[in-house]
């Protein structure tokens, strides 16, 4: 899979993330082809950071190979699926490739803008074409052709007509897939003349801002992955999503069409506690303080209304709001509200217990679970705050303090599709379950190893423990598991890991111009690589499992290796750490405890053909466009739901609360009513979850085995010193 830096940030609004390409303003259509004085210096500064200095990891000089890649790099940025510029259009942007480095070296921007208003251009043409195929008669669907979505690796397209070509199938299966749902003609036609109109005023909307943020991430992203450009917005909310807070009124927004609409209300938040908003609700009007003039934000992009809505706690903002059930042409109500600090909780650490059934005779065995989304850390207030702040650590070790208090008999911390975090708090987490030592070697560009260590005496548990990771936990993720690995403090289970074995720091680039205020923007940039206490790097290879689980997605679809500048993977020498067991003489008798179980366990069992059945369909990279074949493959979806619903309901397991939706409506999520699509995310976060349940049975395999074999015992955990301990 090939790098694709979109062309929007990644924004969060009032707690949703939401991205920047996707909100629109409908006027600042231009794009001036000269940058601004602060752009110029900016992009003096990250190449000052990134290839004339020694702050990254793997500097790079801006020679013509660089140059090539930013080029290219920027282009997959723009239209990464080749649907919008010609073979001609490449031909032309060529001239550019050569000096696209001393480009940034220089500040010179004018060949990237003018890509960009290239690109605008393009997609304005295209969804113009898009608009008028609606009226024509091309939807008949009994023919053989088919929707090759997956156009990674094709050819530019070589002129507007194979353009057209390509268009025409993609509008075909739009209409395929509403049509399925069961939208008759009009109202799908209309339904994707506003999804192509949403689309051509959305990239009319974006900025010089918008180019400029995008051009200088095709340039880091030749450096590493994971070094890239933050504008000084999209740096303070990066800040906000780490902390887990932020001032406003506590709403998840989100743009629909042209209205911002409030997705959800968070808990204990000035609009939850005012009573007056419910989920679908629209602001169109907003004001500051009690008297600031009322601006009408319809048409707005969604992170300019969001900068008007938040602000320090404390002070006031006024609303208008249109209810959701009330047309849009309505008096709007006015609604006054105090700014407060918002915590974010859905985002922090959880825990459950999962009860599982006595064997042979023995006690059933209560496994308590923590669900831990990110390592964040509130690093302002850990400052300031006088230790008051937010903390994946401090969550965890309360969590683990409320399951020691009620006798739980082992802890599953799962930390799948965990992107990472704050490298502290990998490191002071993984001290809640080992007695002090070495939890991570930090080599620098220069080969300096500094070790990290946990050096707070105790643990918080000290019973059996295993970890569950997914192809999505990256990071400090993989430093915790890769830890615990080394360590021999507990199992290792599910998939291999992503493999980013690199260490990121923010540098606001303000500090070189001495500037007042935040003008210039942060970098985030890599400046070391981090090894295990055993020796090896996660970078590429990743976290392997003690067991594993079937593969969802493997090392050529998804995960670090799939980059094409990827750091390689290393080896150093170990430092001396505690080893408190070797799971190997357990491992091959929890196998096949594994594969027994799960032979006769359904929610398992369908999970896994789920996954082959997930996997074969990406491996075809197209859909037919046949009516009949559709709706053939439709009806055997819904009835596979159906008979497993019904075969829940037999054997007494619990039901789907998703079993009776449609497996595609065809909609977008921008399409779909607000509350209900809130709605249905909420229950999808009590689907059976068959990996977290086997996890949990894995671990009391492992518990029951050791408490009841003290042979095994002593091989496997000889610093024990007695049954349910797995530490000294």
């Amino acid at each position: 899979m090939k790098l694709n830096r979109i062309a929007s940030v990644t924004l969060i609004a009032l707690a949703l993330a939401v991205p920047l390409g996707l909100m629109a303003r409908s006027e600042g259509d231009a794009l001036p082809g000269a940058p601004t004085a602060e752009q110029a210096t900016t992009s003096k500064l990250v190449y000052g950071l990134l290839s004339d200095s020694r702050y990254a990891y793997r500097p790079r000089p801006l020679d013509a190979t660089m140059s090539a890649e930013i080029f290219d790099h920027y282009l997959e940025a723009l239209d990464g699926s080749k649907l919008f510029f010609t073979a001609a259009d490449i031909a032309r942007f060529e001239a550019y490739r050569p000096a696209m480095g001393e480009n940034v070296r220089s500040g010179n921007l004018e060949p990237a803008y003018t890509i960009f208003a290239v690109y605008k251009q393009r997609v304005a043409d295209r969804v113009a074409y898009a608009r008028d195929l609606l009226e024509q008669d091309i939807f008949d669907f009994t023919g053989d052709d088919r929707w090759e979505y997956d156009r990674e690796e094709a050819a530019w397209a070589g002129d507007a007509a194979t353009l057209d070509a390509l268009w025409k199938q993609s509008v075909r299966n739009d209409w395929l897939r509403l049509k399925l749902a069961g939208k008759a003609p009009d109202e799908i036609r209309k339904t994707l003349d506003r999804r192509y109109l949403n689309l051509a005023n959305n990239v009319a909307a974006l900025k010089q801002e918008d180019a400029f943020q995008t051009f200088l991430n095709a340039y880091t992203s030749t450096v590493d992955p994971h070094t890239d450009y933050m504008s000084p917005r999209t740096a303070k909310l990066f800040t906000q999503s780490m902390s887990l807070s932020l001032e406003g009124i506590g709403a998840q927004l989100q743009k629909q069409d042209d209205v911002v609409v409030i997705r959800e209300l968070i808990a204990g938040g000035p609009a939850a506690l005012s009573g007056k908003f419910k989920a679908g609700d629209r602001i169109v009007g907003v004001g500051q303080g009690t008297s600031g003039p009322m601006e009408d934000v319809v048409g707005w992009r969604l992170d300019d209304v969001v900068e008007k809505i938040k602000g320090p706690k404390e002070t006031q903002v006024r609303l208008d709001v249109i209810p959701g059930e009330a047309t849009l042409d309505s008096t709007p109500v006015r609604v006054v509200l105090t700014r407060a600090r918002i915590k974010l909780e859905e985002q922090a650490a959880k825990s459950e217990v999962i009860t599982l059934p006595a064997v042979e005779g023995g006690a059933e065995k209560r496994i308590g679970v923590i669900k831990l989304p990110a390592f964040y850390q509130d690093f302002e207030g850990r400052r300031t705050r006088n230790g008051e702040y937010t903390s994946a650590t401090r969550d965890v070790a309360r969590l683990l303090g409320e399951f020691r208090a009620d006798g739980i008999d082992g802890v599953v911390l799962d930390l799948r599709s965990n992107g990472g975090g704050s490298l502290n708090e990998a490191i002071e987490l993984t001290g809640l379950f080992i007695d002090k030592g070495p939890v991570v070697q930090v080599r620098e560009s220069g080969g300096r190893v500094s070790v990290e260590s946990d050096r707070t005496a105790g643990v918080s548990w000290d019973g059996p423990l295993a970890v569950l990771i997914n192809r999505g936990s990256a990071s400090a993720s993989e430093i915790f598991a890769g830890a615990i690995q080394d360590y021999g403090r507990g199992l290792v289970i599910g998939e291999t890991s992503f493999g980013k074995g690199t260490v990121q720091n923010i540098v606001p680039l303000d500090r070189w111009p001495a500037s007042e205020g935040d003008r210039y923007g942060h970098v985030k940039l890599t400046i070391a690589q981090f090894f295990l206490p055993g020796g090896s790097s996660t970078q590429n290879r990743g976290v392997v499992p003690d067991l594993a689980f079937p593969v969802t997605v493997d090392a050529s679809e998804f995960g670090e290796s799939t980059y094409d500048n990827a750091l390689e993977w290393r080896q150093i020498a170990a430092v001396p750490h505690q080893r408190y067991g070797d799971f190997a003489p357990l491992l091959p008798k929890l196998q096949v405890l594994h594969k027994q179980r799960v032979a006769s366990d359904h929610e398992f069992r369908w999970w896994s053909e789920d996954v082959a059945e997930f996997r074969a369909e990406r491996e075809k990279k197209y859909v037919s466009l046949n009516e009949a074949e559709r709706r053939a493959e439709r009806d055997r979806d819904e009835a596979k739901r159906a008979r497993r619903q019904e075969e829940r309901k037999a054997l007494g397991l619990a039901l789907d609360p998703l079993a009776d939706s449609s497996t595609d409506d065809g909609l977008q999520a921008s399409e779909r009513d607000v509350a209900e699509d809130a709605a249905r995310e909420k229950a999808a976060e009590k689907r059976p979850d068959p990996l977290l349940h086997e996890s949990a049975a894995i671990l009391a395999d492992a518990v029951r085995l050791l408490n009841h074999d003290r042979r095994l015992s002593a091989q496997v955990l000889p610093e024990s010193t007695g049954p349910g301990r797995w530490t000294q």
